[in-house]
């Protein structure tokens, strides 16, 4: 894959915000780029170890909208970055980068376990390496990061604006019913709706979409076995 070089990560904490500062103002928030009929999608997370420092990405790339896999890509590397809430892509950024240099080809858009705007400067994970990967990007993180929502209706697919200074910055989505909705973001060259519609495609009756499910599941997988 083709990955841009914005930037170098070993900066200090003010340099970090100032880099998201200038980075936002590259975000392309409307559909650019993206095939009317998607082919494929990839999901992308990391796992960290619970005794050292180090951590694992993993990219699975499935076939849209059966769900196949159809690659996978991990990489491993050592956490140089301190964990700093809205800091999250210069901890983790490049070990996903790494990951996603072995993918034979590109995915048509990319699903992060994180945030896109929904992100105190407007540019979180999914933003952040959606600018690396000039690919189309979506957030879909677990817990509200920044904003207020009100609680969505119970049937999967309602939602409700999370909204951030006035602005809405993405939707609490309910991707199940009983479940706690998950905060679903554009990250870069998608327009929320479509961000919603292709994350709602992308669930098979679990909380999460199947893209970062899988990711998830394999990131954890490759940890284990590192510390086995």
């Amino acid at each position: 894959m083709k990955i841009e070089n914005l930037h170098e990560w070993n900066v200090r904490y003010d340099r970090a915000r100032e880099i998201q500062t200038d980075l936002r103002k590259r975000l392309i928030l409307h559909d650019s780029d993206i095939p009317d009929n998607i082919q494929t999608i990839a999901g992308a997370d990391i796992s960290y170890a619970k005794k050292s420092n180090m951590f694992f990405a993993a990219i699975v790339v499935l076939e849209f909208p059966t769900m196949e896999v159809v690659e996978q890509s991990s990489s491993s590397g050592t956490a140089c970055f301190p964990y700093i809430p809205g800091l999250l892509t210069f901890r983790e950024g490049p070990v996903l980068l790494e990951a996603f240099r072995k993918l034979s080809f590109s995915p048509d858009v990319i699903i992060f376990d994180g945030h896109g705007i929904a992100h105190p400067r407007g540019i979180g994970l999914a933003s952040h390496m959606g600018l690396f990967l000039e690919l189309p990007s979506i957030g879909c993180g677990k817990a509200r990061l920044v904003g207020s929502y009100e609680e969505p209706g119970n049937e999967p697919g309602d939602y409700s604006p999370l909204t951030c200074e006035g602005s809405i910055a993405g939707v609490a989505l309910r991707t199940k019913r009983k479940v706690k909705p998950i905060f679903v973001s554009q990250g870069h060259r998608i327009g929320l709706e479509r961000a919603i519609d292709i994350t709602l495609s992308s669930c098979r009756g679990y909380r999460l979409p199947e893209p970062t499910r899988r990711a998830h599941l394999a990131a954890g997988t490759i940890r284990l076995a590192a510390e086995a």
